[in-house]
């Protein structure tokens, strides 16, 4: 039961996968941002090549629990995810995602220019694990 995860953003989106067990996450990739449609397909591609089941989409939603532009980007990105793959697609609070991924990295010791490109995976893990952590 392999599950894909994806931290979306205007420039990258993230992509993490889980073991065939379910429990834990590993950055995969990251993906360019073209638009909604070639971002879904493409993610439809990889759930259906790594055997995922189920995709989780990071949502951000501001303190007060309304809607904002980024996760009405994520909403709509999930919608044309779900359109393309036939898959569950669940949207997950992405709270701290990026601020995790970046100290966890830091802590690792990883220096500035290699974090940059590999943080949206990361942070993609992240919100992938969380979700992985309360379904236990």
């Amino acid at each position: 039961m392999r599950i894909l995860a994806v931290d979306p953003g205007e420039v990258n989106l993230g992509i993490a996968i889980s073991d065939p067990t379910g429990n834990i996450a590993t950055p995969k990739t990251v993906i360019h941002h073209s638009s909604r449609t070639a971002d879904a397909e493409r993610i439809a591609a990889l759930a259906e090549e790594t055997g995922c089941s189920t995709i989780v989409v990071g949502l951000a939603l501001p303190a007060d629990g309304g809607e904002t532009e980024t996760s009405r980007r994520a909403r709509n990105l999930a919608a044309e995810i779900r359109r393309r793959s036939g898959l569950p697609v669940v949207l997950w609070d992405e709270a701290g995602s990026t601020q995790a991924a970046r100290a966890a990295a830091i802590e690792m010791g990883v220096p500035r220019k290699k974090r940059a490109g590999h943080l949206d995976a990361n942070a993609a893990a992240v919100i992938l694990q969380s979700y992985l952590d309360t379904k236990k």
